[in-house]
């Protein structure tokens, strides 16, 4: 795949992002962040997500450097964890977060979980950084549609982006569709159901019917409906067969199929507690 083939997705505030992108999560050394960044990028990925929870930043943008990646070529997505929320706090870690990944900007800045205490003044940072042009676009990360509304309240503007939990087992057509309406782009995490929905019969007979592993049938899935998503792997193959899902098209049986697949079941933390609780808790 040639970064020609990848899809972009038109955002609200009028720039565009990688359909399909690579998460870093749990890469935590810098030779298997080096070793998967390489891979990633030479089977087409251009859009990297990292977090400040994560804890590796850092190891991302050396590996940035060591493979003399133009950065013009990179959208680089982190997320401000719940310990650094707050109108100065976020600033501030922001800030430390580019020296982390050795850039001046961000292309997207997303509030990795929604919680009350600082609900209002982070988003006000947020649009700051937008303003300053330090951060190109602002979204969030796993906002039920009443944290959405509830921002509305206040937000001088919308996000962008709602990256959420979604694969097979928990496909939340409702938020989707709340989403949508409201021009926002939702972007899974989590894609592939941490592995739970891999073994699933539905979806190793479809992947035997169009001779492709079930992991593409799922990404393809998520391509199919609208969303950007974000599969994670440290082996080199892997990354390369996740971002073979654009010669193929599962029919609308298919989608049916999978669709039927929903068992509201979440692999990590529900949005609702976290907010309350104000950290994650899994």
């Amino acid at each position: 795949m040639t970064e020609f083939m990848q899809p972009q997705l038109q955002l609200a505030d009028g720039h565009t992002m990688p359909q399909l992108g690579f998460g870093v999560y749990k890469l935590n050394t810098p030779e298997t962040m080096t070793t998967a960044i390489k891979a990633a990028y030479q089977a087409g990925y251009r859009l990297f997500d990292t977090a400040q929870a994560y804890g590796n930043e850092a190891a991302l943008g050396t590996a940035f450097q060591q493979l003399a990646l133009p950065r013009k070529n990179l959208f680089i997505t982190t997320k401000v964890a719940e310990v650094n929320q707050g109108y100065d706090n976020t600033l501030r870690s922001v800030e430390a977060s580019l020296k982390r990944l050795q850039t001046d900007h961000l292309d997207l800045l997303l509030v990795h979980w929604p919680i009350h205490s600082q609900f209002f003044a982070t988003w006000r940072a947020f649009e700051r950084l937008k303003a300053e042009k330090i951060v190109t676009s602002i979204g969030v990360s796993n906002y039920h549609q009443t944290h959405l509304d509830y921002l509305a309240t206040q937000a001088n503007e919308q996000p962008v982006v709602n990256q959420i939990e979604n694969h097979p087992y928990l496909s939340q057509e409702p938020l989707l569709a709340y989403d949508r309406k409201h021009n926002i782009v939702n972007q899974a995490w989590s894609p592939l159901g941490r592995g739970a929905v891999l073994q699933d019969p539905a979806l190793a007979a479809i992947a035997q019917q169009h001779q492709r592993s079930v992991a593409q049938i799922i990404l393809r899935w998520h391509l199919q409906r609208g969303l950007a998503l974000i599969p994670k792997s440290q082996n080199p193959q892997r990354i390369k067969e996740n971002a073979a899902i654009f010669d193929f098209k599962l029919s609308a049986d298919d989608m049916t199929a999978i669709a039927r697949l929903n068992r509201r079941q979440r692999t990590g933390d529900d949005p609702e507690v976290v907010y309350e609780i104000e950290h994650q808790y899994h």
